[in-house]
């Protein structure tokens, strides 16, 4: 908050709103979310194999570009049909021995698939069986991960490793896809599959490690009728909650689609090859790398952020579709990444923190089927605009309803908190916020 001639006279605000900043690492200090974040490392690579593997292995099974499409299909569709009761069963859960349940039976999928591969038996329903059985998994692993995090470093740390989290994944989007191409030409998919099943060992063994008596106590809900209601109605009566998933459910269905836009830009726009394509993805991911990063040394979530992230990312993703060249095309994709990631880091965050720890499992689950489950939506929509109306439209259009909903649910949050947009300076620096009007009129 800026500082005035009445600032001493005024109320302290409350520790969680002061701005601050932390340590990019502080949350590693942890010794439980230490060994968890080791074990997604290695997980997390595995995991980028496996994906790049498994449409390899479909698309030279099938020669169909369909049938990559279906085992993608079969793979989000367990979140959207059971999301929500996943995130019921998770508040009942202890979330570290869900975690084992969940991550070994994903262990043991992938290693199927590699038997399978190796001896040469597999067949393109084994890899859909194989995909869906991970969804599943996935249905309560999501949710269990995302609100285990509160559990292992606590409120006061919480955006720091939710950040590091997705650093984390963002690093081995860069790792995992270069492995896996150079297993895969080099001695088959089916190793990839087998490094994936062997992975989890990490996880698994950092589980096992952990201190029970370290790990921050959460109340669990009691089985009881109507969980499910519940939550849904927990979330509509907390507009941050509400007007947050929203945000990110326009922004994940409409702007997040960059299969879509960037393999159009390669091939339409400007007539490149697989080459140009990867080095779309490779930037982005380095600009999703630097922006988990940088929201790891804020010390708290706030909504503006959000916004203006969501914003910034509209409005660069319009300038992309208007590039001249393939070259600031490419050097753009970096801010995109770093404010994507901006938008992802701030929204876990935020809705983490504003849920009280006995809804979370549900609240996360509504969160991840939202974010998840809106590109299997969105993406024929926006492909169909690409190719009905050209690559430059499809990118621009997503641009533009990213930053037209994070502009109106400003206003709209504006408008229910009383508040009006203050812009002046503070001590030799531009500030630009939201203060409520009573803060603003004039002494009496």
């Amino acid at each position: 908050m800026s500082t005035g001639p009445g600032a001493a006279s005024a109320p302290a605000p409350r520790t969680h709103d002061i701005p601050r900043k932390t340590s990019m690492f502080s949350s590693l200090k942890v010794r439980n979310y230490r060994l968890f974040f080791l074990g997604q490392v290695v997980s997390n690579i595995g995991t980028w194999m496996q994906r790049i593997a498994q449409d390899w292995l479909v698309l030279s099974l099938t020669g169909s570009s369909a049938a990559v499409g279906i085992t993608t299909a079969l793979q989000f569709l367990p979140m959207l049909l059971f999301g929500l009761y996943g995130g019921v069963l998770v508040d009942r859960l202890r979330k570290r021995p869900a975690l084992l349940v969940t991550q070994t039976s994903m262990a043991l999928t992938a290693l199927f698939l590699a038997v399978l591969t190796l001896t040469g038996h597999v067949q393109v329903w084994h890899v859909y069986v194989a995909a869906f059985a991970m969804g599943l998994a996935t249905v309560v692993d999501n949710p269990a991960r995302q609100s285990f995090v509160s559990e292992l470093v606590g409120r006061d740390q919480l955006q720091n490793a939710v950040s590091l989290n997705s650093a984390n994944f963002q690093s081995a989007r860069l790792v995992g896809p270069a492995v896996a191409g150079l297993m895969i030409t080099g001695v088959g998919t089916g190793w990839a599959f087998l490094f994936n099943g062997l992975s989890f060992v990490a996880p698994l063994t950092g589980l096992l490690l952990m201190r029970a008596r370290e790990l921050h106590v959460v109340e669990r809900a009691p089985r009881a009728k109507g969980q499910l209601r519940e939550g849904l109605r927990y979330v509509a009566t907390r507009p941050e909650l509400t007007w947050t998933i929203v945000l990110v459910g326009f922004i994940g269905t409409f702007g997040f689609n960059f299969p879509v836009f960037l393999s159009a830009f390669a091939d339409d726009v400007f007539h490149a090859g697989a080459g140009e394509y990867s080095l779309f993805n490779t930037l982005m991911a380095v600009g999703s790398l630097t922006g988990a990063l940088l929201a790891a040394r804020r010390g708290n979530a706030r909504l503006r952020v959000l916004i203006a992230a969501a914003v910034a990312f509209g409005v660069l993703e319009i300038a992309a579709a208007l590039s001249p060249s393939l070259w600031l095309f490419a050097l753009l994709m970096v801010p995109i990444g770093v404010f994507s990631m901006t938008v992802n880091v701030t929204a876990n965050t935020s809705i983490q923190m504003a849920t009280d720890p006995a809804m979370r499992g549900r609240v996360m689950s509504l969160y991840m089927m939202v974010f998840l489950g809106g590109s299997p939506i969105g993406a024929p929509i926006v492909g169909w605009i690409t190719d009905t109306y050209g690559a430059r439209v499809g990118f621009a259009a997503g641009g533009a309803i990213a930053a037209t909903a994070a502009a109106v649910i400003a206003v709209v949050l504006a408008r229910r908190g009383n508040l009006r947009l203050s812009v002046g300076w503070d001590h030799g620096h531009p500030r630009v916020r939201f203060e409520r009007r009573e803060e603003l009129a004039p002494a009496a």
